[in-house]
């Protein structure tokens, strides 16, 4: 306990008193740098936010490094703002290379902004979602078929960018994929990953529409790697499958002027007089929510 005290007493009364004080200012650059430590403290999160923070305490530094050569003339408070500010200078590069390396292309620039981001995704995280998909959009031109009824395989899943798809069965219409709905989410959330299976509904272009597409297996390893990612798409695809399932509402009806609603099955509402009916299938059968509403037939190439 005596060494201790000594030590403590040492510390705090080693150091002559300040009997007097200096009456006249530090020189401009040190109040240069302390306003900008003072405002670069004030910087946000995320890549931007860092590079604010770096940029301004890295000049901060500086400026207390010049301040310590020429007014201060002490090599130790020289050598140690000196080091710091060639830290924040190696950070800000760093930043700064990060940045450069999550730029993407308008397109991904424009669904990160519309989708991705309200929700509060980074850009890392959206790069590992882009590099998935080989940073490519894929063209479909108008009156192209993306799938075929009872022909073509599920094995991808896909985003629509920009156009509309229109959703057929047996040549009867049954909804609309708008920009940033998926385009095979119910055909996706029906299978599980060792599954396969092929579409039960035709999907024509209605105009020219760019889509992004997310190959099943590779997308599969993605979700293994990264938990996150995987309950973002599951998050994303089930509300994808309540529109697509809401949109089919307003269309199916059980005869009799009668209307189903798919939230309260017991329950029928009196249809619209303008509304062409759809005849509910005879059983609600597992599988994809578009199979729920109409049966499944081959269709012509």
């Amino acid at each position: 306990m005596g060494e201790n005290a000594s030590f403590w007493e040492g510390l705090i009364y080693g150091h002559p008193t300040c009997t007097t004080w200096k009456q006249q200012a530090e020189g401009s650059i040190y109040h240069l740098a302390s306003i900008l430590f003072v405002v670069g403290f004030m910087g946000g999160s995320g890549f931007f936010g860092l590079l604010y923070v770096f940029s301004l305490l890295g000049l901060g530094f500086l400026c207390s490094s010049v301040w310590a050569w020429l007014d201060v003339c002490a090599a130790d408070i020289f050598s140690w703002n000196f080091v710091l500010f060639a830290i924040c200078f190696v950070q800000f590069i760093y930043v700064t290379y990060q940045v450069r390396s999550v730029a993407f292309d308008r397109e991904f620039q424009e669904l990160y902004s519309a989708l991705f981001q309200p929700l509060g995704i980074s850009l890392t995280v959206f790069r590992k979602i882009v590099l998935c998909c080989d940073a490519e959009v894929i063209t479909l031109e108008k009156e192209h078929c993306y799938a075929m009824q009872g022909k073509t395989p599920i094995d991808k899943l896909s985003l629509l960018v920009s156009g509309r798809i229109r959703v057929t069965v047996d040549g009867e219409f049954l909804h609309y994929i708008f920009p940033l709905q998926f385009l095979d989410s119910p055909e996706w959330d029906s299978l599980r990953p060792t599954e396969e299976g092929i579409f039960q509904v035709t999907l024509t272009a209605e105009t020219d529409c760019r889509y992004v597409a997310w190959r099943r297996k590779k997308l599969y390893l993605l979700f293994a790697k990264h938990r996150f990612i995987s309950r973002l798409f599951s998050i994303l695809i089930g509300s994808d499958i309540a529109e697509k399932l809401y949109a089919l509402n307003d269309r199916v009806h059980v005869g009799q002027g009668f209307r189903y609603d798919i939230r309260l099955p017991n329950f029928y509402h009196v249809a619209l007089p303008e509304t062409p009916p759809v005849q509910l299938s005879h059983h609600l059968q597992r599988g994809s929510p578009r199979r729920k509403h109409a049966g499944v037939t081959n269709c012509g190439s």
